[in-house]
């Protein structure tokens, strides 16, 4: 069904950070410049590009400066990068990004297994990296890991959602990310949660960064938007996945998503075709195959021909002498 009016969306890409980190093999600083680039050509949004992290922690982005600072920087597009503290959020500012993303979560357990602190510490933390970003350009966003269930504490309430977010824009961030990071999330709870936000704080960029771990990915975004959400993180052809998540697997997948709001009748942006050929390439770029399924069976207005004998006398009088 089309809706009464063409609905703007952004495509967010988070393939280079999402997806890379927990690659089995290094992929080569060359390759993920190429392949920023070539994502920066095709209308997405934002490109979270890098992680600011110890190369300890996360060896597969250890060239986070080099990539952030020979990278071409497309006009409009604005180029991300995760910080998980304040000598990340630094690293980050001197190589020139535009968005600084930081990750807690709302289930304790979570964000213990996966920050080290316990969520009280990761606030105070934010107050400190928003002290670091004073003076900077740098858009400030948190990302809510767990929002909708915790693999080790369970379905997360909405109210220690509504509380965290408050805590959150009061400490200074300007954007939140609500994350289902084990994909346990269903599109009923997702717009319910959506709404909520929506209609409590209007004017914050909210934005949608789903897993597809159960198969509800691309329905949990549906329900995100018609709950008013038009942002939403994807990462190219479905990679990524939480290492402190049991059974997190990739990210709703950015061609697929693309398309389906593409189909919907939304406007994204992106050029669907040149993005699917830069899907295509994925698999030689990490050396496996990947789950995205419109790279491989084309976009469902897609024509093919008919069978030579389709529509001919012969075909007809088979059928009817059946």
């Amino acid at each position: 069904m089309q809706p009464d009016k063409v609905r703007r969306v952004y495509i967010q890409e988070v393939a280079p950070r999402d997806g890379f980190q927990i690659e089995p093999n290094f992929v080569p600083t060359e390759e993920k410049i190429k392949l920023i680039n070539r994502l920066g050509r095709t209308g997405l949004a934002k490109i979270e590009a890098t992680s600011f992290t110890s190369p300890k922690a996360i060896p597969n982005l250890r060239d986070a400066e080099t990539v952030m600072r020979q990278i071409e920087r497309v006009p409009g597009v604005v180029y991300a990068a995760l910080v998980p503290n304040v000598r990340g959020c630094e690293r980050a500012l001197a190589a020139g990004v535009d968005e600084i993303n930081v990750v807690m979560s709302a289930s304790e357990s979570h964000n213990q297994a996966n920050v080290r602190m316990t969520r009280e510490q990761s606030l105070a933390q934010f107050a400190a990296l928003v002290k670091a970003a004073r003076g900077s350009k740098a858009f400030l966003n948190a990302s809510l890991a767990t929002t909708f269930g915790c693999p080790f504490d369970g379905w997360t309430p909405a109210e220690e959602v509504m509380r965290l977010v408050e805590q959150i824009l009061e400490i200074g961030f300007q954007g939140i990310s609500l994350c289902d990071t084990t994909g346990m999330a269903n599109p009923r709870q997702v717009a319910r949660l959506c709404e909520r936000v929506r209609t409590r704080w209007p004017e914050v960029p909210f934005i949608l960064h789903l897993h597809n771990t159960r198969g509800m990915g691309l329905s949990n975004a549906a329900a995100g938007l018609d709950a008013g959400i038009d942002r939403f993180d994807a990462s190219l052809g479905g990679l990524g996945g939480c290492p402190f998540a049991p059974g997190a697997t990739g990210n709703v997948c950015t061609e697929d998503l693309t398309h389906m709001f593409a189909q919907m009748g939304c406007q994204t942006g992106v050029d669907l075709d040149r993005l699917i050929e830069i899907a295509k390439d994925l698999p030689r770029i990490v050396g496996h195959e990947v789950p995205g399924q419109v790279m491989k069976a084309g976009q469902a207005d897609r024509k093919y021909a008919k069978p030579d004998w389709v529509g001919t006398a012969k075909n007809q009088i088979a059928i009817t002498s059946s």
